[in-house]
């Protein structure tokens, strides 16, 4: 072989390397972790905070690592059919083209974007300083290929579209693949879910009704309060006046035994309105970060909800915001209540009052829960009447029965998936 064609093959070789070199980093740039980045950044890695220098700008940078992998491959193509033309005659064109298909495809993009999708965050800080260059020094061409782009998505008519995902739903669907692939439990999986839930929920999703609320009616003597107080499981306890409505004050239960030991255990000598504290109102459409915000300014655990007319709903509570997150959290003065029970058959029997998120996370089902808090509130508004008992209906893939009814409520249902 004379020594241009020497010079010619040592070219092509050179250029499969830079081909590899471009696709390998191409895969790099675009599947590394943004957040691993990012922590590597603030731990001080220059490598890293070159990478996100450059994938801050997508467009740009897979322009010029694009435009300097056409440039390499087609100029190892030129040149290898060229060197095969001199070498086999007429034959070279097609020999030439099954020779270099196989060299790009196997070492030059197969083979770099192989190593690179395995090992990209190294692979990313690898390359970082050299594709700086090059995009540097190809700024102007792709500058002008992005304009040539966007005139043409414009003649047709065509936009370029953001993100689809928010970057709550990003978390969540990279939690969801890992909790499926057992990278994370579940009961971590359900934490981080809680916190992305918490600013779509207000306090009327989580609150106790009024109905379960404990009250005690302040007007009664100072013995009767502090005996019902102390037979209670909470340490808050709402005081009403005249209507069971009108909360006057709040009793904590540590307020109440500093006022006893005080008086020498005499509970009538106990003045309930001296120690009893002012009552915190919120409306019911506040969010929970919002609420959790209010709790932690008023050094407060304990709040009131009202609707927009001022009519008690319900009351909320440092840890009803906190079961969001890392689930039920049960005291040792908790009373056990009946709420889920797996039945043999394969079924649940469920508490009317049990909220839908809680029935998904304790089965892992998917249940809406936009229109309705509780299990029948969502057979309720599905239904669009109050079911009898005996009534079964099914929606979402799941059959509903009516197991039992107090006047208009729904009590207790039995649920299993529909099929």
């Amino acid at each position: 072989m004379d020594p241009a064609s020497l010079l010619i093959g040592g070219a092509v070789v050179v250029l499969l390397i830079l081909s590899a070199f471009f696709s390998g980093s191409e895969t790099a740039l675009t599947a590394t972790s943004r957040a691993r980045m990012y922590q590597l950044e603030k731990e001080g890695i220059k490598g890293a905070r070159r990478v996100n220098e450059l994938i801050s700008d997508r467009e740009s940078l897979i322009g010029a690592i694009l435009l300097g992998n056409n440039i390499v491959n087609i100029l190892a193509s030129a040149l290898t059919t060229a060197l095969f033309l001199r070498l086999f005659g007429q034959y070279g064109v097609v020999l030439a083209t099954i020779v270099m298909t196989a060299l790009i495809l196997i070492f030059a993009e197969v083979a770099p974007k192989t190593w690179a999708i395995s090992n990209p965050d190294r692979a990313a800080m690898m390359v970082s300083l050299p594709i700086k260059v090059v995009r540097i020094l190809f700024a102007p061409v792709v500058l002008g290929v992005e304009a040539i782009i966007k005139g043409l998505f414009t003649l047709f008519g065509l936009h370029t579209q953001g993100p689809i995902l928010s970057a709550h739903e990003e978390i969540r669907g990279a939690v969801d693949l890992l909790s499926k692939e057992g990278g994370v439990q579940k009961n971590d999986r359900d934490m981080i879910g809680g916190i992305l839930d918490l600013q779509d929920l207000s306090v009327e999703d989580i609150m106790i009704h009024r109905k379960n609320m404990h009250v005690i009616d302040v007007s009664q003597d100072s013995q009767t309060i502090i005996v019902e107080a102390l037979q209670s499981a909470y340490t808050r306890l709402p005081l009403w006046e005249n209507d069971p409505e009108n909360i006057v004050g709040v009793l904590h239960a540590k307020d109440l035994l500093r006022a006893i030991h005080a008086k020498d255990g005499d509970f009538n000598a106990v003045d309930i309105r001296a120690i009893m504290r002012k009552p915190i109102f919120t409306p019911e459409t506040t969010t929970l970060p919002e609420q959790l915000n209010a709790f932690r300014a008023d050094h407060e655990h304990f709040a009131l909800v009202v609707d927009e007319y001022g009519a008690l709903m319900g009351l909320v509570t440092l840890e009803d915001i906190l079961e969001e997150i890392v689930g039920q959290i049960e005291d040792e003065h908790d009373r056990p209540v009946a709420g889920v029970h797996r039945q043999s058959d394969g079924s649940v029997l469920v508490n009317g009052d049990v909220s839908v998120r809680d029935l998904n996370r304790a089965l892992e089902w998917d249940l809406p829960d936009e229109e309705a808090v509780t299990v029948a509130g969502l057979v309720i508004h599905e239904s669009q009447t109050i079911p009898e008992i005996g009534q079964a209906f099914s929606y979402y893939g799941y059959r509903f029965e009516i197991i039992s009814r107090k006047r208009n409520q729904i009590t207790s249902l039995k649920v299993a998936p529909a099929g």
